[in-house]
């Protein structure tokens, strides 16, 4: 059900107005303001998905209920009504952030396409948001071990930042959630993260992925594609596994990063980026580079700031924590009430050798759900862990 606002001093504009959208929507909830102060106080008390706002009202006028309303609910939609002498102030409020404007007397069809179109950007924004929480719980750091906190300090310093960032540690350990939360927490949380699995890529493959290919370029090109790197334009891109980039992936990279512009395969045009670069690898690049699998001016280049993400067999005193969590979020996967895990097993757990660290733990989570009784103890850890 849609709330609508109508903020017009006229009552029988109110009424108009009011008839349309009934006859429109029967289940539109409509709110009447007589003046700007009511309105304030219905927006102040109950958020609304649209408002339809005169723009000349005595006191309050409708130019300040719309500062009101974008400083205070700035997911509401706005529609300016203007009367003939008002168009050079309707379209000011544009400039202000209105959704949109209509002249008295309203147009029906200009009404009804006006209102339309703001409730389904109202949604929109709504899903959006919606989804941006979904992401945000999905991308958790869990825990209190002081190997955790350390990263997340780093993350509180260097996010906010425009320095590139080179993630390391073992498969499993969460490389991904930092590489989110560096774009979460950064002024480009708005743009695009952009991510990249380096090692799923086929080599003859990844200089297009990243750069981007004509149509004519190679045989299956069949149209123009843009690369990751323009996808990730005023963005993050995240560049996973980067130890598995070729080496003349790793030069055009390179290029990019001093230069930041990029040329797409089989194009003559240069394409300029505006793109915060975050990589993560499982490899010691040090390693790579003594065996020339690895271009030292890169690794310069992408290790302004390292953050090793530490094992999960170095901060156990995380794992019940963590064990919870999954549990949690497993039993909504299900649909069912979360399990409940002794203390002993729980310390069961903590006494295990994680090789595959988080990953692995809510992999033998999940497992422990389904194969034990009502509660998971101790002897169900020792039999279902390690199958």
């Amino acid at each position: 059900m849609a709330k609508i606002l109508i903020v017009e001093d006229e009552k029988a504009i109110r009424n108009v107005l009011r008839n349309i959208l009934q006859d429109e929507n029967k289940s539109f909830v409509i709110s009447e303001a007589e003046n700007g102060k009511i309105a304030i106080d219905l927006i102040s008390k109950e958020e609304q998905d649209l408002i339809l706002c005169d723009i000349k009202m005595a006191g309050i006028d409708g130019m300040e209920v719309l500062d009101f309303a974008r400083k205070n609910s700035p997911e509401t939609a706005v529609v300016m009504i203007s009367g003939h002498g008002d168009l050079e102030t309707a379209v000011e409020s544009m400039r202000m952030g209105a959704f949109d404007y209509i002249s008295k007397p309203p147009d029906l069809n200009r009404l009804l396409n006006t209102v339309r179109n703001a409730l389904d950007r109202n949604n929109l924004v709504k899903e959006n948001k919606s989804l941006k929480k979904k992401i945000s719980k999905k991308y958790q750091m869990i825990g209190e071990s002081a190997a955790l906190k350390d990263v997340q300090e780093i993350i509180e310093k260097v996010a906010p930042t425009e320095a590139r960032v080179l993630i390391t540690g073992p498969n499993g350990t969460g490389k991904e959630l930092v590489a989110h939360w560096l774009h979460e927490k950064s002024e480009r949380a708005k743009g695009p993260m952009i991510e990249v699995n380096c090692a799923a890529i086929p080599s003859e493959l990844i200089e297009s992925e990243l750069f981007g290919h004509k149509k004519g370029a190679f045989t299956s090109a069949i149209k123009d594609k843009a690369g990751k790197f323009e996808l990730a334009n005023n963005g993050t891109l995240f560049l996973d596994e980067i130890g598995d980039m070729s080496l003349s992936a790793q030069a055009k990279v390179l290029r990019v990063l001093q230069e930041s512009k990029l040329s797409p395969v089989g194009g003559d045009k240069e394409v300029k980026v505006n793109v915060r670069v975050l990589a993560a690898t499982n490899k010691n690049l040090k390693v790579e580079i003594a065996a020339g699998n690895f271009r030292e001016d890169l690794y310069h280049r992408l290790s302004v700031i390292l953050i090793k993400v530490p094992s999960l067999n170095e901060r156990k005193e995380d794992i019940p924590l963590l064990t919870l969590h999954f549990a949690k979020e497993i039993a909504q996967d299900y649909g069912n009430a979360p399990k409940i895990f002794s203390e002993k097993a729980l310390k069961a757990l903590q006494e295990i050798d994680w090789t595959g660290n988080i990953r692995e733990l809510r992999n033998v989570v999940e497992r422990l759900i389904i194969l034990s009784g009502e509660k998971v103890e101790e002897e169900d850890v020792v039999k279902f862990a390690r199958k």
